[in-house]
Order: structure tokens, then sequence, then C-alpha cells
């Protein structure tokens, strides 16, 4: 068995751990030193201004920093226990176990059916009935079957805003991954609709690991089960406090976390 297959870890365990993390750009540190847990089926919210590491943080969880020029990580990160910044890790394998959401809504130039079928195909599921079945079930979960089972094979663009980041998430859990990233997936929408995706986000509590960046402090006392703080300092981002969201919110530690929580700083 390949070291980097599924398999169950301990209930115990966080999916994810962090130690001595830290991200450069070219010469310029995006955030340095920062240790954390991510805990298994939970929702752990990144919360902080503008500029501070966060999205930057997020990117290094399945390796999309591989993508862009001149970067260097450092540190560790640990999924199920397995170091993923080792040279041997595959980071394709990866990014199947560890999905990630992006801001702006961003489907396939593809059919709704498409968007889906095209990741599912891509790792090797060729079978229509299967297929069909993965679809179906994944639309359902994200609530948009009974939206767009009549016209699946539409233009996925003709969707609403909504639409759209729903069925992005649909295509990040057709996969099914155990982790998933969300950086301010309800940004970009409508109040209506990103009550909807918040909606959404919550009831994947439990079965899936979700870590989701978000400027909207309300969103993430609302469905976070644990929340960091991430500032600037000397200009670097920095991990300023990590707690459950009800300490971090009403009880926090740091004078930066009450300041910010509390609308004095940030």
């Amino acid at each position: 068995m390949n070291k980097f297959q599924r398999r169950h870890s301990c209930s115990s365990l966080p999916a994810m751990q962090t130690e001595q993390l830290s991200l450069y750009y070219g010469k310029k540190a995006a955030f340095t030193d920062i240790t954390m847990p991510i805990e298994a089926g939970k929702i752990t919210a990144l919360v902080g201004p503008s500029g501070c590491g966060k999205s930057s943080f997020l990117s290094c969880l399945n390796r999309l920093t591989d993508l862009i020029p001149q970067t260097k990580v450092s540190g560790s990160i640990r999924l199920d226990s397995v170091e993923i910044l080792s040279e041997q890790i595959d980071a394709i394998a990866l990014r199947r176990r560890v999905g990630t959401i992006f801001q702006k809504p961003n489907p396939f130039p593809f059919s709704i059916w498409k968007n889906l079928a095209f990741p599912l195909q891509e790792h090797g599921i060729k079978n229509r009935e299967q297929l069909a079945l993965l679809i179906e079930s994944t639309l359902q979960d994200v609530g948009l079957w009974n939206e767009v089972k009549d016209r699946l094979h539409t233009s996925a663009l003709s969707l609403s805003g909504g639409q759209k980041q729903r069925l992005c998430i649909a295509r990040a859990l057709v996969l099914q991954p155990e982790v998933l990233l969300l950086d301010e997936p309800c940004s970009a929408l409508d109040p209506i609709s990103s009550g909807v995706v918040e909606d959404l986000i919550a009831s994947l509590r439990g079965r899936y690991t979700v870590v989701i960046v978000t400027h909207n402090l309300a969103q993430a006392k609302r469905i976070g089960d644990y929340a960091a703080l991430f500032w600037v300092q000397a200009e670097v981002g920095q991990l300023i406090e990590y707690g459950n969201v009800e300490q971090i919110f009403t009880a926090p530690q740091h004078s930066l976390t009450a300041a910010y929580v509390n609308g004095i700083r940030g």
C-alpha cells in the first residue's frame, strides 16, 4: 500500500497538524512559524485583517503553493500523520483528499453534468451508471438536484452565483475528500445566496473536516467550532490565537484577539 493512501486515523488525533509552518514568496515572508491543529470533522475558521496570510496558509494545506514560482514552504504539515511536504507525496492525490473552494465561483465552461463527471473521469471512474449515481447524490448533498435535474446538460455558466458556488462545492465533494478548504466562499454572493452556502457549509460538519477563511466574524461565530486569528506583525503574518469559537469570542487570551472580535482593531 502506498503510504499516502487513505487510512483510518485515530479519532483523537487532528485531521491535519502544522508545525512551525512558514511560507515565503521569493524573499518575502507571507507568514512564519504557525503551529496549529485542524480537528477532524470540525469547522475551523481563519479570521483576521486582509494581508495577514490566511489564504496563503490555506493554499499550503494541499500544496497549491507548488504552482507559484519562487515559493518556499518550510516546517511541517501532516495529514493522518503523513508529512505532505515530502517530495515523495503525489500532489494530485493530495488534492483529491484535500479539496479547495475559491472566493469567486469558477465552474468549468462545460455542462452541469460534465463539471462533476470530468474530475471523476480524470480519477479513473468511467462507468456511466456509477457516474450518474455519484453526480445525483452529490448534487442532492449540496441542495442543487431539484434545481438542475432537468437541465444537467446545459452550461454551468447559466447558473446563478449561489448555484455556481454550490456546484463548485459539489465538484470538490464528488471526489469524496476528507478535508475541504474554503477561501471566503460567500464574499462574492448576495445575502440570500450567501446564507444558502453558509448553511450548506455548516451541514458538512461531522462528515468532512472544513477550514474556512472568512472576514465575516458573525459567520465564523455561527458556523465555526474552532477559530484562529491571524495578524501582521513586523510585516509578517502570524498566528495570534487559536481556540474553540466560544473561547475566542467570549474569553480571548490575547489583547489583539479581544480588540479584533470587539471591533476595536482591524
